[in-house]
């Protein structure tokens, strides 16, 4: 990547929040669209193509206001192609690989379960703009906390494969769900100004959603252990290089490219 064809994001605390929420749902929306003809069935290969495109749509939004706010004159296209690894600040667990199709609907079913009530937190927010994305963002993930949690009944109590594989997946997944909870300084200041909303005040109505699905579904759920993190500050996992490589080809390749 050579330095002409890698922006740098304006630091300032509102620039960097909104890109961390761009940056979750691009990457868990570009790993959605990876089943795209490879899903078990037809059906479930129209629903995970539409909640990519659900992800992919909430990430433009928020790249739009972000190049807005930053003033610099940086669109969706920048923010999603144009940066280094380092970068991007997604969440670890939207990043892991899709695994089977068990891990795919378990991580969504962790996402979704902590992203559906962070939105409809984030309709009261005092920034008109993010309350506004909040408001159809929210009702794109109540489905998708509907239908992965639907997914992971019928897998946790349907056959011994198919329970084998999702208490894998929960065995796998289950330490990089600490760091959606969690808030450095620049969310702090945000949280005290009623912009954003503290993640940890989410906790408790994860853990509850979490806990009667997965117990429904036959599941033990974990007790405690190490948490991974590091994505809000740009350690990511050796798999993010390989997606990122992937999801930035055709703008490397031809510079400036558009369909």
């Amino acid at each position: 990547m050579s330095a002409l064809s890698t922006i740098q994001v304006v630091p300032t605390p509102l620039v960097h929040y909104v890109v961390r929420r761009a940056d979750d749902a691009l990457i868990l929306g570009h790993r959605l669209s990876e089943w795209t003809g490879k899903a078990p069935i037809l059906e479930e290969e129209m629903a995970l193509a539409n909640m990519a495109l659900d992800l992919i749509g909430q990430a433009r939004s928020l790249y739009s206001y972000a190049g807005a706010v930053e003033g610099a004159g940086h669109d969706e296209d920048d923010f999603a192609y144009l940066r280094r690894e380092r970068d991007y600040r997604n969440l670890l667990l939207v990043e892991r690989p899709n695994g089977d199709f068990a891990h795919t609907i378990l991580r969504q079913f962790f996402y979704a379960a902590y992203a559906d009530p962070y939105w409809r937190a984030m309709m009261q927010s005092a920034d008109a703009t993010l309350a506004a994305i909040a408001a159809k963002a929210e009702k794109e993930m109540a489905y998708h906390l509907r239908h992965s949690a639907e997914w992971v009944l019928r897998l946790g109590d349907g056959t011994a494969e198919s329970h084998r594989r999702v208490a894998d997946a929960l065995a796998e997944l289950w330490p990089f769900t600490g760091e959606m909870f969690l808030a450095d300084a620049e969310e702090q200041a945000l949280i005290g100004e009623g912009i954003a909303i503290d993640p940890a005040g989410l906790r408790a109505t994860w853990d509850a959603t979490v806990g009667e699905i997965l117990q429904a579904a036959m599941l033990e759920v974990p007790k405690g252990g190490f948490m991974q993190q590091g994505g809000r500050q740009g350690r990511h996992s050796e798999h993010f290089g390989h997606l990122l490589t992937e999801l930035q080809y055709i703008q490397r390749l031809v510079p400036g490219a558009s369909w």
